[in-house]
């Protein structure tokens, strides 16, 4: 009997170990924007190609429209491990890392190829670790665009900003470049700023094409200036402890997937952008204004300072890099 006792213990021991093992890894992924954006699209992609190649071993569950958390609250869901991936935008990360504000230097990246080149270099994929000892750990870099500047006023040099409120995010390189070139800047919540814009109460205010088009800013402002001064991207992020704790297989698989859906999201926000532009173009309700060589270089000149200002931050051998991949 108690042969038997000890052999049914032991097989009870087993199946319950093979349960355990058998448990699928669970991947949270939660993101503030529709399903219908390139962010959006790359959610449900990762969430299709990870059930498809790992199917059993790793379950995805998407949450968009901040279902779940905004891009500030989302960072403490990681840790606390309430979910496993977001993708707030870049300037979100000022309070982690001081590093990932070389993002939001004006005009340090002359096109979006250059900006490409560096975050697929070796100083972009360093930064990507640059918050390893608060907890997280980057995956990619998935865009959204190159920010152009939008107002009432023809904004084709830096003294015809001078003294005009414009709206930013949450970033201390922001509001340095704005009060570089005379502007007040009004640090705004998004949904915020349709209705700041309209009745007033900002000016102007910087965002890629598809943000543009999609909140309707061309509607309630006269002149959009294709500045291209900055980039506007998002960090795909995760838990260090989490993504190092994986089994090998299934977080090189992973790392597989994310870098296919994320060639798959930067096309389509490229795409997305320079449709938004023709939309903004055949709408008629706003100007778009093409800038001179010249009168781009006259805003660089006034905004450059910033970057002696925020080199102590962020690194001098970052900006270095940075502005090598133009050359």
């Amino acid at each position: 009997m108690r042969f038997i006792a000890l052999t049914l213990a032991a097989a009870t021991l087993l199946s319950t170990s093979v349960a355990v093992q058998a448990a699928p890894i669970k991947i949270k992924f939660s993101h503030v924007v529709a399903e219908s954006t390139p962010k959006g699209v790359g959610g449900k992609m990762f969430k299709e190609l990870v059930e498809k190649r790992l199917a059993g071993k790793v379950v995805v569950e998407v949450y968009p429209n901040s279902q779940l958390y905004d891009d500030k609250k989302v960072m403490e869901a990681l840790l606390l491990g309430d979910v496993q991936m977001a993708a707030p935008s870049l300037a979100k990360f000022g309070k982690y890392t001081k590093k990932l504000q070389v993002f939001d230097l004006p005009f340090l990246f002359d096109d979006l190829e250059a900006l490409e080149r560096f975050q697929n270099g070796d100083m972009g994929k360093q930064l990507l670790q640059s918050m390893s000892k608060k907890g997280y750990l980057g995956l990619a870099y998935w865009h959204n665009g190159m920010k152009q500047l939008s107002g009432n006023t023809a904004l084709r040099t830096p003294e015809d900003i001078n003294g005009l409120k414009c709206r930013i995010q949450q970033s201390d390189v922001l509001q340095a470049q704005f009060e570089a070139v005379g502007v007040n800047p009004q640090k705004l919540a998004f949904a915020e700023v349709y209705n700041a814009l309209q009745t007033g109460v900002v000016d102007c205010a910087e965002n890629p094409w598809s943000n543009i088009f999609s909140k309707k800013f061309h509607e309630v402002q006269k002149y959009i200036s294709e500045t291209n001064h900055g980039a506007l991207d998002y960090l795909l992020v995760t838990n260090a402890g989490f993504w190092k704790k994986l089994p090998d297989d299934i977080r090189t698989e992973l790392e597989k997937i994310i870098a296919e859906v994320t060639l798959e999201v930067n096309k389509q926000a490229y795409d997305l952008a320079m449709e938004s532009r023709q939309k903004v173009i055949d709408s008629g309700r706003s100007e778009v204004l093409t800038l001179t060589k010249e009168e781009v270089a006259k805003w660089r000149k006034a905004m450059k300072p910033v970057w002696d200002e925020f080199e102590k931050q962020i690194g001098k051998d970052v900006i270095e890099a940075a502005i090598q991949v133009n050359q």
